[in-house]
């Protein structure tokens, strides 16, 4: 049987144009690959009313514990202006040492590396005590709703045990072998309408104006101490990203002013926790200025820390060992699909440098690509 190579296994990968949610047969064509090294594999498509269907992957080699599972994705984001590429987005091409394309860095490459790694692992070891399992959705740069958020649900009715998942996201800031992602900060977006009285700017007493309420609640929101962080997380943060009062006329007081923020939580809070604090000050300023208000909340996931344990530390060994960098165990930067997968296992990240990522010209280091695949087989052959 010809050998996975990762590099090949990423251009092919690459080719596909992936963009959330279009699958364009990358799931089949991957699918077809784990078939020739002897997993069962199972494509399960999801969708909800107002959201396009998603194609997701489980596949699995063997069916004894311990099961240790990789999960990934293989949509990208949109290319943007393809003027401004060195090469077609979805036609790979190698320059001066790195692979470049649409989902080179995040994290089609990932995928590759770990597919080539699990070959390689079997061919050598041809009975291992354990099962291997990927889990790739087509959902993680988009809403998320159709995606590995229902794989989950999906193991959990089957009663599918995962005892350890590695998520291949790029978590390396600069150079491979910096940084495993142990946790991740919650992310909630709150959407804010305080509604007032319209009137003519010249008739003040005839009016209520909103934007002065909002503006004292943003104010408000903004001195809020949450806390000072954590041995393991960052401070919680929270940042207005809209103000939008939709008044087309200038000697007319509006009706209607609004306002978006998000919120960056460590695990000293949960998403209730901070809706309450935060509702506390809405209420109270609204009622001072006569005002009425409407919130809408949309919670992305909650803090979570996957304490350090043997496996996170054997993890930390191999990579110093390929790299010469001893990776530093992190919860900084956005959301993973991490959050669900904890759910069910624990989980840790560790893919490429993010550089690139969703940037034109993406790229891979040929040596980092390499390199991973290499740590990826390290760890299963120091797993089982």
């Amino acid at each position: 049987m010809t050998k996975i190579n990762e590099l090949q296994l990423a251009k092919e990968l690459i080719k596909f144009p992936s963009v959330t949610p279009l699958d364009a047969g990358i799931m089949k064509f991957l699918e077809k690959k784990l078939k020739t090294l002897g997993f069962k594999t199972n494509i399960l498509e999801f969708k909800e009313k107002n959201s396009k269907p998603v194609k997701n992957l489980y596949a699995k080699l063997g069916n004894k514990s311990p099961n240790f599972c990789y999960a990934g994705h293989l949509d990208v984001v949109p290319a943007g202006n393809l003027k401004d590429w060195s090469v077609s987005p979805f036609k790979p091409a190698v320059k001066r040492g790195h692979l470049i394309g649409r989902g080179a860095n995040d994290m089609k490459s990932s995928i590759a590396a770990f597919v080539s790694a699990v070959d390689n692992f079997i061919k050598d070891k041809k009975k291992f005590n354990g099962s291997i399992s990927l889990l790739i959705t087509g959902d993680e740069e988009g809403v998320a709703i159709n995606g590995t958020k229902k794989v989950v649900d999906y193991l959990k009715k089957k009663k599918e045990k995962i005892d350890f998942c590695l998520v291949g996201e790029p978590t390396n800031p600069n150079k491979l072998g910096e940084m495993i992602k142990i946790g991740r900060r919650g992310s909630m977006t709150g959407r804010l309408s305080v509604i007032g009285i319209q009137g003519h700017v010249a008739y003040p007493q005839r009016a209520n104006n909103p934007s002065t309420a909002l503006v004292q609640i943003l104010n408000g929101l903004k001195e809020i101490k949450f806390d000072k962080g954590t041995k393991n997380f960052q401070p919680t943060n929270l940042e207005v990203t809209k103000i939008n009062i939709n008044n087309t006329a200038d000697n007319v007081i509006p009706r209607m002013a609004n306002a978006t923020f998000n919120i960056r939580f460590n695990n000293k809070h949960s998403s209730i926790s901070i809706k309450k604090k935060i509702n506390r000050i809405i209420k109270k300023i609204c009622i001072k200025n006569k005002s009425k208000y409407k919130i809408d909340y949309n919670v992305s996931g909650e803090a979570f820390l996957t304490k350090p344990n043997s496996t996170t530390y054997m993890i930390q060994n191999i990579i110093k060992k390929v790299t010469k960098i001893k990776p530093k165990l992190s919860t900084t930067g956005g959301t993973s699909d991490a959050r669900f997968i904890k759910k069910i296992s624990p989980c840790l990240e560790f893919g490429l440098v993010g550089k690139t990522m969703h940037k034109v010209d993406e790229a891979v280091s040929l040596r980092d690509l390499k390199n991973l695949t290499k740590i990826y087989e390290k760890i299963l052959q120091n797993y089982f």
